[in-house]
C-alpha cells in the first residue's frame, strides 16, 4: 500500500474520530445514528494510522505533500 494521506488529512480525522467518541460518551449521540459514526470513527482512526484511504486510490487522490526537486 503506498501512502496517500497527508499529516494534515490524518490529524483532522483523528479529531473528527475524538469529537464522535466524545458525543458517544456523553450520550448525545445514541442508537443507530451512534454505531454508523462509532463505525465510521474507527475507519477514520485505522486510515489515519496506516495513512492509506482505500476510497483514494480508485480515483488517484493523493494528500500527501509533493517533494519539490532543486
Amino acid at each position: 500500500m503506498k501512502k496517500n494521506m497527508g499529516t494534515t488529512d490524518r490529524i483532522v480525522r483523528v479529531l473528527i474520530a475524538a469529537v464522535v467518541a466524545v458525543l458517544l460518551a456523553t450520550n448525545v449521540i445514541s442508537g443507530t445514528l451512534g454505531i454508523v459514526l462509532m463505525v465510521l470513527a474507527g475507519i477514520f482512526l485505522l486510515t489515519s494510522f496506516v495513512s492509506f484511504c482505500p476510497l483514494y486510490a480508485p480515483f488517484g487522490l493523493s494528500t500527501c505533500a509533493t517533494k519539490k526537486e532543486a
